[in-house]
């Protein structure tokens, strides 16, 4: 079964120097429908303005992760981590027993990103910061894994039985994804336009996938997606 959340049917609120798109329930916009998926907490799609971004503010018993679409993020915290991050680069951040941190968009161009929050296998966890690079060339055409358990295949290591894949799909492309029995997906449409398993999507929209084994992405122009493999 496959469910859409459409990109114009999410929260959003615009700050001036922020514009962000809420698929779950996130600040001041609340909606007891969607309060998250699985152990998918929040999806954040913000813009932030040139020189502009979030100081310094905490977090505790979290997976955080940044996935940046164009511009580019600092990021700064209380475990002396320093990173720049620039599209195809992701971040994981465990805030565990409490970190503070500050994310900067240190540029004259806006800043385009993902902000992904994942429920963490259990509470107290002790904070720690990584960073990566993915290629395109490793992400084109195919569902290239980036955060995982256990690190595999080089990707970042996350605290909770999920995993997450990107892709990129030129205009008439599609890749696949067999999903194991009891397993659940969420498929987040960064930019572009196809079908996932024939049902429309474009940019912003997300879907929650359930009682399927085969999922199969096609570009009907070029696109960008993440796909999540949740328990």
């Amino acid at each position: 079964m496959l469910t859409v959340r459409p990109s114009n049917a999410r929260g959003h609120a615009n700050h001036g120097w922020l514009d962000a798109h809420h698929t779950f329930s996130f600040a001041g916009y609340y909606d007891p429908a969607h309060m998250n998926f699985r152990a998918l907490r929040v999806i954040n799609e913000d813009r932030v303005a040139p020189r502009r971004g979030f100081g310094t503010h905490p977090h505790r018993d979290m997976e955080i992760i940044t996935y940046v679409l164009s511009g580019a993020v600092e990021h700064r915290d209380s475990m002396g981590s320093v990173g720049v991050l620039r599209a195809g680069e992701l971040q994981r951040m465990t805030a565990g027993t409490g970190v503070l941190h500050s994310e900067q968009n240190p540029t004259g161009e806006e800043l385009h990103l993902l902000q992904i929050w994942i429920l963490p296998e259990r509470q107290g966890l002790t904070p720690s910061y990584e960073q990566k690079a993915f290629p395109e060339q490793e992400r084109q055409g195919r569902f290239r894994l980036v955060v995982s358990p256990e690190g595999a295949e080089g990707s970042l290591k996350v605290n909770q039985d999920m995993r997450l894949y990107s892709t990129l799909l030129g205009k008439g492309e599609q890749t696949e994804y067999t999903l194991a029995p009891g397993r659940h997906a969420w498929l987040q449409m960064a930019r572009g336009a196809g079908t996932l398993n024939g049902v429309a999507v474009s940019a912003g929209d997300g879907v929650a996938v359930s009682n399927e084994s085969r999922l199969v992405l096609s570009a009907t122009e070029p696109l960008e997606a993440l796909l999540f493999d949740l328990a």
